[in-house]
C-alpha cells in the first residue's frame, strides 16, 4: 500500500473508534446473545461494528479485500492472492463482552505480501487506543489525538516475566509450564487484542495461546502492533503466520512476547507438550 502510513493509521483508528462507540451503545443496554456455534457467541454489537468497519474501509481503500469475522466469506473470496488484505475482528472477546468484564477490543490489521504490517486496536470499555506499523513504531493514542510511543519490556528471564493467558480458554500446557518454571506472575485476561496491547505497551511480557487460537483476524492486528513496539509474534511453534494462507483458522496457536523471551517460551512449550505443526488441533 502506498501513501503516508501514519496518516492511514490515524484514519483507520478513527474508524475503529467509531465502531467502539457503537459497541458501547449496545453494551450499555440489555442485548440478546446468539450462537454461531457451541461456545461461540455473537451479538448485535459484533454485527453492527463489522458493518461499520467494512463499509468505511471499502470507501477509504477500495480494492483491498476485507476479511472480517462477521462478513459473508464470499465477500473476501480471493484475498489469499491479493497483494494486501484487511483482517477485521469487530469485537474481539465477545464472551467478555457478554460477561460485562470490559476485556474486549476492536481490531483492524493490514497484511501485505502475507505479512502483518499494520495494527489498530481500540479497547471500548477503557477508551484506550493503539496503533503501530512496521518501520513506524507503535503508539498509544489519547482521546485528544496525542500520541505516546510505546515499547515492549526489557525483561530477559522467564522468572521476571508476567504471562498473560486466555480467560475463556486457559491453556493447560502453558499454565502447567508456568507453574513449574516460576513465572513472576500469570494473569488471565480476555481478548487477544487486549493482551496484545499490554505486551506492546510494556505492561506484561508474554502472551501465549497454544493449540487452536482463533483465526487470522484474531492475529493480524495483535502481531503488527507487538512487532511495531519492538516485540515478536509467531504461532506457538515459532513459525511465521502467513496471512496469504487459504485457511483462516490458526491451528498452531499464537505467541506474542517482548522478543527477548520468545525462544525461551517456545522451548518451554515444546517441553510441555504444546501441539506442533502436523499435530491435530486440540
Amino acid at each position: 500500500m502506498t501513501g503516508d502510513r501514519m496518516a492511514m493509521m490515524r484514519a483507520v483508528l478513527g474508524i475503529a473508534r467509531r465502531a467502539a462507540t457503537v459497541i458501547m451503545e449496545v453494551y450499555g443496554a440489555p442485548f440478546e446473545v446468539d450462537w454461531k456455534a457451541k461456545d461461540d457467541p455473537v451479538t448485535r454489537a459484533d454485527r453492527e461494528a463489522n458493518t461499520l468497519i467494512c463499509d468505511a474501509l471499502a470507501a477509504a481503500y477500495p480494492g483491498i479485500p476485507i476479511v472480517a469475522e462477521e462478513s459473508d466469506p464470499a465477500s473476501y473470496a480471493g484475498y489469499a492472492g491479493a497483494p494486501a488484505a484487511w483482517f477485521v475482528d469487530p469485537l474481539d472477546g465477545t464472551r467478555e463482552f457478554v460477561a460485562r468484564n470490559g476485556e474486549f477490543a476492536v481490531m483492524i490489521g493490514l497484511a501485505e505480501g502475507g505479512s502483518a504490517t499494520t495494527g489498530i486496536i481500540v479497547c471500548p470499555a477503557t477508551g484506550r487506543a493503539f496503533m503501530g506499523a512496521e518501520g513506524h513504531g507503535a503508539f498509544e493514542v489519547a482521546p485528544d489525538g496525542s500520541e505516546r510511543p510505546i515499547h515492549v519490556t526489557p525483561v530477559a528471564t522467564l522468572a521476571e516475566a508476567e504471562l498473560l493467558v486466555s480467560r475463556s480458554h486457559p491453556p493447560p500446557q502453558l499454565e502447567d509450564a508456568a507453574a513449574r518454571l516460576g513465572f513472576r506472575k500469570v494473569t488471565p485476561c480476555g481478548s487477544a487484542g487486549v493482551k496484545a496491547t499490554r505486551i506492546a505497551a510494556g505492561e506484561a511480557d508474554v502472551y501465549g495461546q497454544p493449540g487452536r487460537a482463533g483465526a487470522l483476524w484474531d492475529a493480524c492486528a495483535p502481531e503488527a502492533l507487538v512487532k511495531a513496539a519492538g516485540g515478536k509474534a509467531t504461532d506457538a511453534s515459532g513459525r511465521t503466520i502467513d496471512y496469504a494462507a487459504r485457511e483462516l483458522p490458526n491451528h498452531h496457536g499464537f505467541l506474542a512476547t517482548n522478543g527477548l523471551l520468545h525462544d525461551d517460551v517456545i522451548a518451554l512449550l515444546r517441553r510441555f507438550g504444546t501441539p506442533q505443526p502436523g499435530d491435530k488441533p486440540r
